[in-house]
């Protein structure tokens, strides 16, 4: 059965760093463009970064270019999200998401929470 399971969130300081993991299950993993999106309470989900089956092109939202990194390691069938220099405005819950022409598969979520 095809899953993603998010780890790595938590409650951080701001100007601090998380790295978070998905694992991926029951797919091939190397066949599929991986992101990373994240919704706030009472704000749509939005991409946050997303990067290419092989080959590792990345892409990024404004607001976490030059502090979020993006990368995966298809022999672990993981991708990650380091995230540093965080703000409380990166608060939310966030998804990994795998995706090819017209299917994809979602991850539960994970809570990060940045606050003093």
């Amino acid at each position: 059965q095809e899953q993603l399971v998010e780890s790595g969130g938590g409650l951080v300081q701001p100007g601090g760093s998380l790295r978070l993991s998905c694992a991926a299950f029951g797919f091939t993993f190397s066949n599929f463009y991986m992101s990373w999106y994240r919704q706030a309470p009472g704000k749509e989900r939005e991409l946050v970064a997303g990067i290419t089956s092989i080959g590792g092109i990345t892409n990024y939202a404004d607001s976490v270019k030059g502090r979020f990194t993006i990368s995966r390691d298809n022999a672990k069938n993981t991708v990650y999200l380091q995230m540093n220099s965080l703000k409380p405005e990166d608060t939310a819950v966030y998804y990994c998401n795998a995706r090819r022409t017209g299917y994809g598969y979602w991850g539960q979520g994970t809570q990060v929470t940045v606050s003093s």
